[in-house]
C-alpha cells in the first residue's frame, strides 16, 4: 500500500481494537522505542493492558504501558505542558480525564484494584493516575505522527499506546525477519513492515514460534 493506505488501514485496526506490530524507518537508538520498532494499540480499551502483558509480552498483567500522542495534545490530557520525545517525562492525567472509584471500590487492594479502570485511557494510566508520555511530532517521526493523526480523527483521542517491539527477555526487533518472528510467535493481529501490511490469518501456520517458555519471569 502506499502511505496514506497504510495508515488509513492501521489506524481502522487499532480502532477495532486490533494489536499492531509497527515497523518503520531506521531503528530507535536509546531506552525506549518510539514509533519506528513499536507495539500499538488502543489506549481507550480497559482489557488491553492486560491483554498486551500476557498474550504479547508474556510477562505479569499489571505492568504498565505509555501513551504516545501527538505534541501540542499533551497539556489537554496530562499537566504536561512541554514536549517529551523520548518518553521519558512522567505527568498525571488531567482531572476531567478521570474516573472515580465507587465508595465499595475503594476497598479493593493488589490487582482487583489495578484492574479498575481509572480514566477515559485506562490502557495508559498508572494506579496513581500518572503516565509516561511520550510526544511526537511531525518532523521527528513523519509516518508515526500521520497514524496517530488519523487514529485522532476516527475517534478523537489523539494518543496511541506504544510499547517496544519485542516479547520479553529479547532485544526489541532490529530487522524485518526479526518482526516477523515475533509476529509469528505472539497474539498480535498484524504486522505493518514499511508499506506492507500482514494479517495473522494469511500467514503460513506453520512458522509460528513459541514464546511462551523460552524465558523464566522476571
Amino acid at each position: 500500500y502506499n502511505n496514506e493506505e497504510l495508515i488509513n488501514r492501521v489506524a481502522n485496526e487499532l480502532k477495532n481494537e486490533k494489536i499492531i506490530g509497527w515497523f518503520q524507518g531506521r531503528m530507535e537508538f536509546g531506552p525506549r522505542a518510539l514509533g519506528n520498532r513499536s507495539i500499538l494499540a488502543d489506549p481507550r480499551n480497559k482489557s488491553m493492558q492486560t491483554n498486551l502483558n500476557l498474550k504479547i509480552k508474556y510477562r505479569e498483567s499489571f505492568r504498565p504501558f505509555a501513551p504516545s500522542i501527538l505534541f501540542g495534545e499533551q497539556s489537554n490530557w496530562f499537566d504536561l505542558n512541554k514536549s517529551s520525545p523520548y518518553m521519558l517525562l512522567v505527568a498525571d492525567v488531567k482531572k476531567i480525564h478521570r474516573i472515580q472509584p465507587e465508595t465499595e471500590e475503594q476497598e479493593l487492594f493488589g490487582i482487583e484494584k489495578l484492574n479498575l479502570p481509572r480514566s477515559t485511557i485506562p490502557a495508559v494510566t498508572h494506579v496513581d493516575y500518572s503516565a509516561r508520555i511520550q510526544t511526537v511530532s511531525k518532523q521527528t517521526t513523519p509516518v508515526y505522527y500521520e497514524l496517530i493523526s488519523r487514529f485522532f480523527a476516527i475517534t478523537g483521542y489523539p494518543m496511541l499506546i506504544n510499547t517496544s517491539f519485542n516479547v520479553r527477555g529479547e532485544p526489541i526487533v532490529c530487522t524485518p525477519q526479526d518482526a516477523y518472528r515475533c509476529f509469528m510467535g505472539t497474539d498480535l493481529d498484524v504486522l505493518a513492515v514499511g508499506n506492507f501490511f500482514l494479517t495473522k490469518p494469511d500467514q503460513n501456520q506453520a512458522l509460528q514460534q513459541i514464546y511462551t517458555d523460552r524465558y523464566e519471569l522476571d
